[in-house]
């Protein structure tokens, strides 16, 4: 468009979405095409990548975001969407209180594995990464080790077995698997004890393997996690409670600071 109104109309540009009356289009395609022809999965993959996967990328896909669901109340980002359910807040202010948590330590691993896998794949040994990524970022290598699941996280293994299914008929090469397992066999014989692939390394695996940027990785698992959010901000709306905090109320934090009684004799 140009003229008086293109400064306006140019003020955002897309490719994603082009809407006129009666009429909306998803990267060019009717959406009346769209609707129960292609799957949920496979609409986040058209909006973000631009183009329909092939079925059996689709199935990885969906495998990746099924996987990371959910982990407990005990997760700090669930836990605070329950507890913001019994302060009163609906399920968009619930759901938004838990994703804004799912940041650089809880929830950001999936990016950062990506990230670290491409320095393997881009010709980093193993050892020299791990090193590296200690020095230069945490010692906690992403993807890997798990307060819960030793020695194995159960998603992971499932996970690496589709993952070599698709490789295995030409869908993806594999070698960000092959990847996962040789940092996986590092960490073992550093550590003398299992480091489990958790599963960021293992959603990580699967979207490097498909393509995602190491960004996009951290949206997609806070995608998928939201569902449990969701999921869990509804229970507790049915459950009820009132203003619940961490722990119960006849638990009592540990004070460090000084006490005036003490002071006083």
């Amino acid at each position: 468009m140009s003229g008086p109104r293109s400064d306006v109309s140019d003020w955002w540009t897309t490719e994603i979405i082009d809407m006129a009356p009666g009429q909306i289009r998803m990267r060019g395609t009717p959406i009346e095409d769209l609707i129960g022809q292609v799957s949920f999965a496979q609409m986040i993959w058209l909006m973000v990548r631009g183009d329909l996967p092939s079925p059996a990328q689709a199935a990885l896909f969906e495998a990746a975001l099924v996987a990371a669901v959910d982990h407990g109340p005990q997760a700090p980002s669930i836990a605070a969407a329950r507890m913001a359910v019994t302060c009163g807040l609906g399920l968009n202010g619930a759901m938004a209180s838990a994703l804004n948590m799912l940041d650089d330590v809880h929830g950001g691993a999936g990016e950062q594995a990506v990230e670290f896998y491409g320095w393997i794949d881009a010709g980093t040994a193993v050892e020299d990464a791990i090193d590296r990524w200690q020095a230069e970022r945490t010692k906690y290598i992403p993807g890997f080790g798990h307060r819960f699941h030793t020695p194995e996280d159960p998603r992971a293994p499932r996970l690496l077995g589709l993952v070599a299914e698709v490789a295995r008929a030409g869908t993806v090469t594999g070698r960000f698997a092959q990847i996962g397992k040789e940092v996986q066999l590092v960490l073992n014989a550093r550590a003398g004890k299992p480091v489990p692939m958790n599963i960021d390394g293992a959603t990580a695996v699967i979207y490097a393997e498909l393509g995602f940027a190491g960004p996009l990785a951290r949206g997609l698992f806070c995608l998928s996690r939201s569902v449990g959010i969701l999921a869990h901000s509804w229970e507790q709306m049915q459950q009820g409670g009132r203003n619940k905090g961490p722990t119960p109320p006849g638990y009592r934090w540990t004070y460090t600071g000084p006490n005036p009684i003490d002071d006083a004799e």
